[in-house]
């Protein structure tokens, strides 16, 4: 043709283009739609980024800056020392216990709870009658307040408290123990009781994802000759992966975080030698109660470090095939 401006008509003769479709009309109009797009982009995230900034990176920036100086939390801090607080951090016994602890804690809820929540959830994903009632009955732990919680379970375990009795009483009294007071056995107690507090989220986000898994699928395996277990293991824990991985990836953020149950469950004085102190409790007892508080911001900024970092790596190396979805790879 001699002009771009000219299309063919059905009849197979040139006619002019219809009106408003001008290319400078276009690209106009794609103009105005960009702009609209980005009006409403900016118009719905910039209150979210206000708050954001203001809770979130703004008391971050206020951390490391106290951090930087021996201060007490009176007056403008002006003993400047730079990063004494950080290698002071590490120099301390107690803080690296409950960095120990910490790892016991992820690693022990991933171990201990991860099975459990699976095991539960395929059982009260099939159908048996009271499957409603199981259902919340392993839920409600986890619906609990912490610090009631941590009471509950204080009261338990003390010396000479409920389970104490109740171990006499069916004959196992050699196996009382200061469940809360022993500094090698603490930790397991503790472990026990956020054990018992966690594992319902984790049953019911796994029977979440098990909703999600074809039914389908489950019945082909099984008309072709696949047991029971054949199924789970073949077909849905697979399926299942993304479910697993985003409840790693909470439980993990959560145990390097956790504070409301060790702080009321555990004895101050245990805690202040480092057999059930974790580095939330040891930010709070050292910066708010001992009033160092330049001290206190360092810890905070270290623990936001380390769970940014776990985060980073854990969404890196695990989770960035659920989020980019699967990753096809060139046949050799």
């Amino acid at each position: 043709m001699s002009s771009v401006n000219q299309t063919l008509n059905p009849a197979g003769g040139v006619s002019a283009p219809p009106a408003g479709l001008r290319p400078a009309d276009r690209k106009s109009g794609r103009a105005r739609e960009t702009r609209r797009k980005w009006y409403e982009i900016i118009g719905l995230t910039t209150p979210a980024i206000i708050v954001y900034v203001m809770f979130v990176l703004v008391p971050i920036g206020f951390a490391f800056y106290y951090s930087l100086f021996r201060w007490r939390g009176v007056g403008p801090p002006t003993d400047y020392i730079g990063f004494d607080n950080y290698v002071m951090a590490f120099q301390d016994p107690i803080f690296l216990d409950a960095l120990r602890n910490n790892a016991f804690i992820v690693f022990g809820s991933l171990l201990i709870q991860g099975p459990i929540a699976l095991g539960v959830a395929l059982l009260l994903n099939r159908h048996f009658r009271g499957r409603t009632v199981f259902r919340l009955l392993a839920f409600v732990p986890y619906v609990l307040a912490e610090v009631t919680v941590g009471i509950m379970w204080k009261l338990i375990l003390t010396e000479n408290g409920t389970f104490d009795a109740l171990l006499r009483s069916i004959g196992l009294g050699g196996l009382v123990q200061a469940w809360l007071a022993d500094l090698d056995f603490v930790i397991w107690t503790l472990l026990f009781v956020l054990t018992w507090k966690y594992v319902g989220f984790a049953i019911i986000l796994l029977l979440a994802g098990l909703s999600n898994v074809p039914q389908e699928l489950s019945e082909a395996a099984q008309i072709d000759g696949a047991s029971w277990w054949q199924i789970q293991r073949h077909v849905t824990l697979p399926l299942l992966g993304p479910t697993i991985r985003i409840w790693m990836f909470l439980s993990m953020i959560g145990s390097l975080q956790v504070f409301d149950v060790i702080w009321v469950t555990s004895v101050p004085a245990v805690r202040s030698l480092g057999a059930s102190a974790t580095m939330a409790t040891y930010m709070v007892d050292n910066g708010f109660f001992a009033r160092l508080w330049g001290y206190g911001n360092a810890i905070a900024v270290i623990l936001f470090v380390i769970s940014f970092v776990a985060a980073v790596l854990f969404q890196r190396f695990l989770l960035r095939r659920d989020i980019e979805g699967a990753i096809t790879r060139k046949a050799k």
